[in-house]
């Protein structure tokens, strides 16, 4: 299979570089110092105590790398409303997309949900364009489980997990099957689903408040779990993301308690936000919060609580250059 990773990071190189070892051609997408470093010495992954170093074509310019059967789509959530129609002409006629991000995806609701029509999502397509680039009917979704670093330019380390779940949101089984059985072949535990909405609904029910919350703080995860205050404004804003997610057929019956409980099991981490926040990045607020707000406006749901999270994040992220002004 020809692949092209969209996205030379942490996620994007764990793909990349165990599919190339695989057999299938790959190709990403890269600039600057990672560009540099992947054609100088190649792609990287350090995995279970090994290292893996792949050659794949790689290049700043999309259409260098060509029509692609596969296109996997690894980069933050502010950086997709503009890449995606340098990236249109990757698509041929025959070829899938699978986005492997964080949050609500721009396609979450094209096929309906619920009791929602089809409908795009301008808190993460505002223009419509990525949904012009990458159509619905190529879509595979993606929930990975898993972790991973950049530890150098063009090097990556995979530190837990190793499951992907996959399904076509339009339940288009015979889609999501080739790109299963790519992923299995190289090693990954897929799961497939039947209902990719749930699936990437439930993971952001999880980490809609760790990351913000972390974010506006600096603490550790354990340190925002420890905190009781805290701990009860998560619970509430978990409660109302249940209360959306009944209502477009992704229902959540676990209590916010015991998913907690998990994530406090993993101790003292800093989440992926917390990261990008120390380092300068943009922060995925829109993906994370401004799409599910939409989505409850749209139904009628009030959100207090997510409407004070994402106000103090927004503001968070707007005076330190992280989101936008507008």
């Amino acid at each position: 299979m020809k692949v092209a990773i969209i996205g030379a990071g942490a996620i994007g190189g764990w793909l990349g570089v165990r599919l190339a070892k695989a057999g299938h051609t790959v190709s990403v997408l890269a600039r600057g110092v990672t560009l540099t470093a992947i054609q100088t010495q190649g792609w990287s992954l350090v995995e279970g105590g090994a290292k893996a170093v792949e050659r794949v074509a790689v290049s700043e310019d999309p259409a260098a790398l060509g029509p692609q059967d596969l296109v996997i789509l690894t980069v933050k959530g502010p950086a997709l409303p503009d890449l995606a129609p340098r990236i249109a002409g990757l698509v041929g006629p025959s070829t899938l997309v699978m986005p492997a991000m964080n949050g609500v995806p721009w396609w979450f609701l094209l096929g309906g949900g619920g009791d929602l029509p089809s409908t795009p999502l301008t808190a993460v397509d505002p223009t419509g364009a990525i949904a012009m680039a990458l159509p619905f009917d190529r879509v595979v979704g993606c929930v990975v489980q898993a972790s991973a670093s950049v530890t150098a330019p063009g090097e990556v380390a995979h530190k837990a997990g190793n499951r992907l779940i996959i399904g076509a949101p339009d339940g288009a089984s015979a889609r999501a099957a080739i790109v299963s059985e790519a992923f299995e072949d190289a090693g990954f535990d897929v799961v497939r689903s039947d209902h990719i909405q749930r699936d990437i609904w439930y993971k952001l029910w999880g980490n809609m408040t760790m990351n913000p919350i972390s974010a506006l703080t600096g603490a550790t995860c354990d340190r925002l779990l420890d905190d009781p205050l805290v701990t009860g404004f998560v619970l509430r804003v978990m409660a109302e993301a249940q209360t959306i997610g009944a209502r477009i057929g992704c229902r959540i019956d676990e209590r916010g308690e015991d998913r907690n409980a998990v994530t406090r099991g993993l101790g003292a981490f800093k989440t992926s936000m917390l990261q990008d926040a120390e380092a300068g990045r943009a922060l995925e607020l829109d993906q994370l919060l401004a799409a599910p707000r939409e989505i409850a406006s749209r139904l009628g749901v009030e959100t207090p609580n997510l409407d004070a999270l994402f106000g103090l994040a927004r503001l968070f992220g707007r005076s330190r250059g992280l989101y936008p002004e507008d």
